[in-house]
């Protein structure tokens, strides 16, 4: 992982792009594992989510527009955003893409240091949203990836969505209507490369360790509990492996045990 957030987010575009590359119609025309999403879905929710940062960071006014509407409707919204892009070739949409993220990237790193950009609940740091730009980047990609068949080459980028992931603890007990626990867990995640990432109080008494890909994969919730190599001790940590999730709002279904017998 490098210090730099802002060339992580282009270079993990970049390798989810080339999971689309070369495809055909069919392909695209995949259902994914995300109810009622094609491939072509996912990237046009990718699209659409590096637009709202490249207006977070650039044109508030605009955004400020996008997150009312979503606010009154947010499926509504959503599926209003989606058809704009879905209307594209995949071409012209993967082109569109990269255009976006590209931008968005480039608008969040001139962000003066100390100022947060709006965005949907809350104004966040730029370099926070950029991390959450990461996790939508590897949640869509796996879906990608696990539809159409393609490996993927995970690096030490994946610290990034380690911190994210430890930093969102809370989400998922919102989303269940339970009350976060007051103390902070003490989380270790093992990178691609060997590196091993701390977060939390040494002698925290609530404890997570294992991979921090299957870290991620639990809190994008694109893999069920049961199928990572993840270790909670104490019974608070133990809850949060079961309802852990990296966004706010509804949960979602996410996956079955066994679903995917490789990743």
């Amino acid at each position: 992982m490098s210090t730099n957030v802002y060339e992580d987010l282009i270079a993990d575009g970049d390798d989810v792009e080339a999971l689309v590359t070369g495809l055909t119609p069919t392909q695209w025309a995949m259902a994914t594992p995300a109810p009622g999403w094609t491939v072509k879905h996912q990237i046009a929710h990718l699209a659409f989510v590096a637009h709202l940062a490249v207006l977070s960071a650039g044109d508030p006014a605009a955004f400020a527009t996008h997150a009312a509407d979503a606010k009154r409707d947010f499926q509504g919204a959503v599926d209003a955003a989606l058809t704009e892009y879905l209307q594209l070739s995949t071409g012209a949409l993967v082109d569109r893409w990269r255009d976006e993220r590209s931008a968005a990237a480039k608008a969040l790193a001139v962000v003066a240091p100390g100022e947060t950009v709006p965005w949907l609940a809350t104004p966040l740091p730029p370099s926070v949203l950029a991390a959450a730009g990461m996790m939508e980047l590897f949640g869509h990609g796996q879906d990608i990836a696990d539809t159409v068949g393609r490996h993927r080459e995970l690096t030490d980028r994946i610290g990034h969505l380690a911190w994210f992931g430890v930093r969102t603890r809370d989400f998922g007990y919102q989303a269940h209507g339970s009350t976060p626990p007051a103390e902070e867990f003490r989380v270790e995640l093992t990178g691609p490369s060997g590196v091993v990432w701390e977060f939390g109080p040494a002698d925290a008494t609530e404890r997570v360790t294992g991979p921090a890909v299957d870290f991620a994969l639990l809190v994008s919730r694109r893999r069920h509990r049961d199928d990572l190599a993840l270790v909670a001790q104490g019974e608070q940590a133990d809850r949060w492996l079961d309802i852990a999730q990296a966004y706010r709002g509804p949960a979602g279904p996410g996956r079955r045990p066994g679903q995917f017998t490789s990743r």
